[in-house]
């Protein structure tokens, strides 16, 4: 246990002050309609809409999984999620104003919307229930598990303390102010949460046990973990860190935040946009912010813990008081942090607290919206009255957490919910980008993509006795899954034609797949310019990934490489530019 001092306690105080503050202030406006709980009466601008996105995804389980992953993997490891940019980028581009044009108050209405009859329905029940409730219980556990590790090592509670307390703080707070509330409270947190991060790596980095930067590179623990992209003399690991992600995982995986074809919490942001221009800036910043900004604070912190922990024996050893079971890598980074010194401690304890309270409310907020507008209002109340609907938000709010906080206690790390939630949603990801483009896609075809995809991933991991790594997993139920519902979409019947045209009609989508579909009826809605969107991908992909070299080798001393990502940054951008005007408008 770390002992915080007297002036680490104000600040931790101040920060729980500041944000009940503002989830009271938000309160009276989330009372008054589910829209206005749910997507904050559709009317938040872009920047605000960004930083929440970016908060969000900074959860207190995220430095945890990066130093898990650099640990065991070296800098190339990250490519396990760095590769989400290209979907990201596919959303920003291609996405946000096809979700924003939809009106809806969840993503969910999309399925009565484009599909129709008794399958429609039953997916979009299905999918309020499997994605508002069980996935998204995993999602928080895995934040959950990340605040047990935390207060073991930094404040010396129990698991069952630790989330006791973070249950009934989060839930408080989610409940008072709705969506408003969580996205100003989020830009608060994210400030703070910024700055001790990276005042933290700064101070870790020039601990004496680590020599600084120059001490850090020349270790000789650190130097074989240092390349950015996997060694291809390494077959397996530039295969499964590398190849994979960039060629099939980024389009075929459904993941939280990086959705493909965007969705969950990402498309309740963009449906709480002003307007399709605004929805489409703020996915853009959260992922210029999110994948080139934000990571190397963790990375150079991760790094330095291989020469004050080189094993899990010297964890062991440092925290006696924690249960072994969930000692691993992803332990490493807080208890890094309990060399900080007193305030600045205080500064990353509540900045953690920040980042575990940003994801969870959000995660809450949009589980429960699901819960209210999809199943309790579509099929169990259909006349509720506003009033009751954000009652039902409220208590599910509540349900929610205790779910996830369970659950959090038979998980031991982060990596390992990363690759359970992969595998699960493995193969399913073309349909969700298909389906816009794509008239012969149909209920039916979604419904054989979801079991196919979550029967073959629980035989995989828990009747498959074979040897077979993750990638090849994933592989595998990609294929299987992909087979499935093409053969499935072909052999169901299709979506009524008067449905079909009139989806087509309200959303305009890129007109080559809507052979059925009369793409030339009148609307005041221009079609999607395709070309210039796929250019638009492409581009702010490669300049976002050059700004993150860029930033990496600067800090790493290799000016030479930090010259050249910092051209194909600025050649990236200039193409970028000369495609804005056609993608933003």
């Amino acid at each position: 246990m770390v002992n915080l001092d007297i002036l680490d306690w104000f600040i931790i105080a101040a920060f729980f002050v500041v944000s009940m503050v503002i989830g009271i202030y938000s309160a009276k406006q989330a009372g008054k309609s589910s829209s206005s709980f749910f997507l904050s009466s559709r009317d938040m601008p872009w920047w605000l809409l960004g930083i929440s996105m970016v908060a969000t995804t900074f959860s207190a389980d995220t430095p945890n999984l990066v130093t898990d992953i650099v640990r065991k993997d070296g800098i190339s490891g990250n490519w396990v999620w760095w590769a989400f940019l290209l979907t990201g980028m596919l959303t920003v581009f291609v996405y946000s104003k096809l979700w924003r044009r939809t009106g809806f108050l969840t993503d969910l209405e999309f399925y009565e919307a484009r599909y129709s009859g008794k399958p429609a329905r039953f997916l979009r029940l299905f999918r309020a229930f499997y994605l508002g409730i069980i996935f998204n219980v995993l999602v928080m556990a895995t934040v959950c598990l990340a605040g047990i590790k935390i207060g073991s090592v930094l404040l010396g509670l129990s698991p069952v303390q630790t989330i006791m307390i973070a249950s009934v703080v989060t839930v408080a707070y989610a409940s008072l102010g709705g969506l408003k509330g969580i996205i100003l409270t989020d830009l608060f947190q994210f400030i703070l949460a910024m700055i001790g991060t990276v005042w933290a790596a700064y101070f870790i980095i020039n601990l004496p046990q680590v020599g600084g930067m120059d001490g850090l590179l020349a270790h000789k623990d650190v130097m074989p973990k240092l390349d950015f992209i996997p060694s291809f003399d390494n077959k397996d690991a530039f295969l499964a860190f590398f190849i994979i992600p960039l060629t099939v995982q980024w389009w075929a995986s459904y993941y939280p935040g990086a959705e493909p074809g965007g969705g969950g919490y990402v498309a309740q942001r963009m449906l709480a946009a002003r307007n399709e221009s605004n929805a489409l800036a703020a996915t853009l910043l959260f992922n210029l912010a999110h994948y080139a900004l934000r990571p190397w604070p963790w990375i150079l912190i991760a790094l330095a813990s291989v020469i004050v922990f080189p094993d899990f024996a010297s964890l062991e050893a440092a925290f006696p008081q924690i249960d072994k079971s969930i000692i691993n890598d992803d332990l490493a980074y807080p208890a890094m942090l309990t060399f900080l010194p007193k305030g600045l401690l205080g500064i990353v304890v509540a900045s953690l607290i920040a980042a575990f309270m940003s994801t969870i409310s959000t995660h809450l907020n949009w589980g429960s919206s699901y819960i209210t507008n999809d199943l309790y209002k579509n099929a169990i109340n259909p006349a509720a009255s506003e009033a009751q609907l954000v009652r039902v938000g409220r208590v599910a709010t509540v349900a929610l957490m205790v779910l996830a906080a369970l659950f959090s206690l038979l998980l031991t790390n982060a990596l390992q919910a990363f690759s359970i939630i992969l595998l699960i949603g493995a193969g399913t990801g073309l349909i969700f980008i298909l389906r816009w483009f794509w008239w012969r896609i149909n209920a039916y075809s979604e419904i054989a993509a979801m079991v196919s995809s979550f029967v073959v991933a629980v035989y995989l991991e828990k009747g498959y006795t074979g040897d077979m790594s993750s990638y090849e997993k994933m592989l595998t139920n990609v294929v299987i899954t992909t087979i499935v519902w093409v053969l499935v979409t072909y052999l169901t019947p299709v979506t009524e034609q008067k449905l079909l045209q009139s989806f087509y009609d309200r959303i305009r989508p890129f007109s080559m797949g809507w052979g059925r579909v009369n793409t030339k009826a009148h609307s005041s809605i221009p079609e999607q310019k395709l070309g210039a969107e796929l250019t638009a991908m492409i581009s702010g992909s490669l300049m976002i990934y050059a700004l993150l070299f860029c930033l990496g080798y600067l800090l790493l001393g290799n000016l030479a490489q930090a010259g050249i990502a910092a051209v194909v940054g600025l050649v990236s951008l200039g193409v970028l530019r000369m495609v804005w005007a056609k993608v933003s408008g």
